[in-house]
């Protein structure tokens, strides 16, 4: 799975319980995207999420 290269974000692990209240595993995954962004001048190409592409964290290239 992938993870943000910025902040870390990644999939996250839990139960989805049904109405009867049966269990069985579910993940969660981050709106993650692989990204062209400028690092020291050039461009490189990362996973980043949506959350820090909109918050300005991260400048496209």
């Amino acid at each position: 799975m992938a993870k943000c290269a910025i902040c870390g974000k990644g999939a996250h692990f839990g139960n989805a319980v049904s109405h009867s209240h049966r269990r069985s595993n579910k993940m969660w995954k981050s709106n993650i995207k692989s990204v062209k962004v400028k690092v020291n001048g050039g461009a490189k190409k990362m996973y980043v999420c949506t959350s820090c592409l909109r918050s300005g964290k991260v400048e496209r290239a």
